[in-house]
């Protein structure tokens, strides 16, 4: 029998601190929990110390659930990080294909009676680079159009990374940046992000974009009279 993921993962950038109502609102709605990560954003409504943007402790919280308990989810979550308010965050929503280390399966004739989800309009750009990179990731795509980013920090090893110590391989330090971006910019975007990182030269890092279904927070997308408080 061919299966398919019923599964879908909202990701929610807030504010340091907010990250625990967020998991607990997901979790009043259903979703068995989320996944927690430390990072810094930059965006329209950063604040500025003598003029110099600074950039804002960010909590990202990955959140996995079924497909059937979206709605309620996607509510209880902009309820309790007060997304609907300007600059306190934003949540959105993408298909998962494929899933594993979950038993839980639709076959292709249920997901067939789910009714199919418009496209948001936005797609996800996340650039993977390497430490002290992340800024000038963001600079390009503000460049292009984007409105910022949100910066994650992590380890990784590739084919073109050689540095050992003692004989022993070094992990080196990633940078992971997450662009929130209209579709009809994301080929700009790419650009040039490719322009000033050298994506193209080997061991320079990847970008890869991701469909977005829904979101919460971009008042611009969700009432486009809306000019915030």
């Amino acid at each position: 029998m061919n299966v398919i993921s019923c599964y879908k993962i909202m990701i929610t950038v807030v504010n340091k601190g907010k990250a625990r109502k967020v998991v607990e609102a997901s979790r009043r709605a259903g979703a068995e929990g989320g996944t927690t990560f430390l990072g810094k954003g930059t965006g329209i409504y950063e604040k500025k110390f003598f003029g110099i943007p600074v950039s804002q402790d960010k909590e990202i919280i990955f959140t996995l659930y079924p497909d059937k308990i979206g709605e309620e989810l996607f509510n209880e979550v902009t309820t309790a990080g007060n997304l609907r308010e300007t600059g306190q965050g934003i949540a959105f929503v993408i298909d998962v294909r494929d899933l594993i280390g979950i038993a839980h399966f639709c076959d292709l004739e249920a997901m067939k009676r789910h009714k199919m989800k418009e496209k948001s309009g936005y797609e996800l750009i996340v650039t993977i680079v390497n430490k002290g990179n992340a800024e000038t990731v963001v600079t390009a795509s503000k460049r292009a159009g984007a409105e910022g980013g949100t910066i994650l920090f992590g380890r990784g090893t590739g084919i073109h990374e050689k540095a050992t110590l003692f004989s022993i391989p070094i992990e080196p330090e990633k940078e992971v940046i997450l662009t929130l971006i209209s579709a009809e910019k994301t080929a700009a975007v790419l650009q040039a992000i490719r322009e000033d990182t050298c994506l193209d030269e080997p061991g320079m890092g990847i970008a890869f974009v991701l469909p977005v279904e829904r979101t919460s927070g971009i008042k611009r997308l969700e009432d486009p009279t809306a000019t915030g408080c």
